[in-house]
């Protein structure tokens, strides 16, 4: 990891501390990138060893200049920051070493993590392209690695999901001990696909199952259990789509309160509506009367309010994003955001 003193950060020879409770006000101070301004593709989890949180995301290079057409969103790296209080402040640190699988064209382009706690080690799910693009073509594929303290990390191999152009990955263990990776297919509509696993350490273990949720395209699948039932969100660029089932096997079903969509409007930018885009779901200490919660991290861009990035104005400004979060509880049976 590009950062001064990152070994330093763990010991294995003292106790380790607990983590601090994740807080419902955890990014009320939106985080942003030190470096390009551009966090994206949030996905936050607990360090048992530093007693921290750390929070993992695509590093877009949304200042940098001299740049064609989506190359900003090309050559990327996965940026790594820390808090020790919950959520509530941020310390960057750098960006992670070791996750360009061998044969990748450089400069390589890293998006979308997600990590896994999966026995004894944890797991990144990442999106690898080869190479710097000025549009959205190119092969793109799902690889796994392995780290025993999210610092280091050694290659595992890639996934086979029988498609060119497969990204945004999202791992979770269903009912009957079975972990399901789920993925945007983009040269199958853009929409959400499936495969299942029982050993998912293995990257030749996974067994495609197919299409989950059609319609509409959309990225960034999320799947999570809060108040006894699987939720999925995804990202339709207007608002994360929100779908329930009971054993997260398949039987997706939309929620229909305000078209099934949340964070369609958490901020604005020049009077139109900037939408909540590619999400992660963690677990927060029930209320007080024993409510389940849950923080959604999302990202906006909040200089821009349109829905397709191509059609991003010419003002470089437009480009910055930053990372945000509101708590997530069931009312009446539809998942809601209550404190946005």
């Amino acid at each position: 990891m590009h950062t001064e003193g990152a070994a330093s950060r763990i010991s294995h020879e003292t106790a380790a501390p607990s983590v601090s409770p994740l807080s419902a006000d955890a990014f009320k101070t939106p985080y942003r990138d030190p470096i390009w301004d551009g966090p994206t593709d949030p996905i936050l989890v607990s360090d048992h060893l530093t007693g921290e949180w750390v929070l993992f995301y695509t590093q877009r290079r949304a200042t940098e200049t001299g740049l064609t057409g989506v190359e900003w969103v090309h050559g990327t790296a996965i940026g790594m920051a820390r808090s020790s209080d919950g959520g509530l402040n941020w310390q960057y640190q750098g960006t992670l070493d070791g996750l360009v699988p061998p044969g990748t064209e450089l400069p390589a382009t890293l998006w979308a993590p997600d990590v896994v706690r999966i026995g004894d080690q944890w797991i990144m799910y990442l999106t690898v392209l080869g190479g710097v693009r000025t549009d959205w073509t190119g092969n793109a594929s799902i690889v796994q690695l392995t780290s025993p303290d999210l610092v280091t990390w050694e290659f595992l191999g890639s996934i086979d999901l029988k498609s060119p152009r497969v990204i945004d990955a999202a791992v979770a263990l269903c009912g009957h001990g079975l972990h399901r990776l789920w993925y945007k297919d983009e040269s199958r509509g853009s929409n959400t696909y499936s495969a299942v696993s029982r050993t998912p350490a293995d990257p030749s273990s996974w067994v495609l199952e197919g299409l989950t949720i059609a319609g509409r395209p959309h990225e960034g699948p999320k799947v999570f259990k809060l108040d006894g039932q699987f939720w999925m969100i995804v990202d339709e660029w207007r608002g994360q789509a929100i779908y329930r089932s009971e054993d997260a096997s398949g039987g997706w079903t939309r929620q229909e309160n305000s078209d099934g969509l949340i964070l369609t409007a958490p901020e604005t930018a020049d009077g139109g509506p900037v939408a909540g885009r590619h999400a992660d779901v963690v677990p927060l200490e029930a209320t007080a009367d024993g409510k389940e919660r849950a923080l959604i991290v999302y990202f906006t861009h909040p200089h821009w309010n349109g829905e397709d990035i191509d059609a991003m104005a010419a003002d470089p400004k437009t480009h910055l994003s930053h990372v945000r979060a509101a708590v997530l509880e069931v009312h009446n049976g539809d998942l809601v955001c209550t404190n946005i």
